[in-house]
């Protein structure tokens, strides 16, 4: 016959390894990576931007195509971040930051007065 503190220990060790912790969904896996871009055509006004692509160039071909122009650029490339660009008739500038109103403050804040936020993207 088994001792009553063995049953509950063993409970207990059931217990924790069918629970997972409260947060574990939320982060992203060790290793993996997800990656963001936004690309630009200052002439046109064209912008484009991809969120949480599996890789750097993945997420840079998606912005380019969401630009729509022949000639853009690709401005900013993030992972694990965010990055916005701020823009006006006459300059525009591309910052990064932790969040999104980081790298917003940051773009409007080097671009200068009559810029607006085009474009933003932010990865896990």
């Amino acid at each position: 016959m088994s001792s009553p503190g063995a049953a509950l220990i063993a409970l207990l060790a059931l217990g924790a390894l069918c629970a997972s912790p409260a947060g574990a969904r939320d982060e992203p896996r060790r290793g993996t990576s997800v990656h963001g871009a936004i690309a630009y055509h200052p002439e046109s006004g064209s912008v484009g931007w991809a969120t949480d692509r599996k890789s750097s160039r993945e997420a840079k071909v998606e912005a380019l195509r969401q630009c729509g122009h022949e000639k853009c650029e690709v401005m900013a490339s993030v992972s694990r971040g965010c990055a916005a660009l701020a823009r006006s008739t006459k300059k525009h500038a591309v910052q990064n930051g932790v969040t999104r109103q980081e790298a917003e403050s940051k773009a409007l804040r080097r671009c200068g007065d009559q810029c607006e936020i085009a474009a933003w993207t932010c990865t896990r």
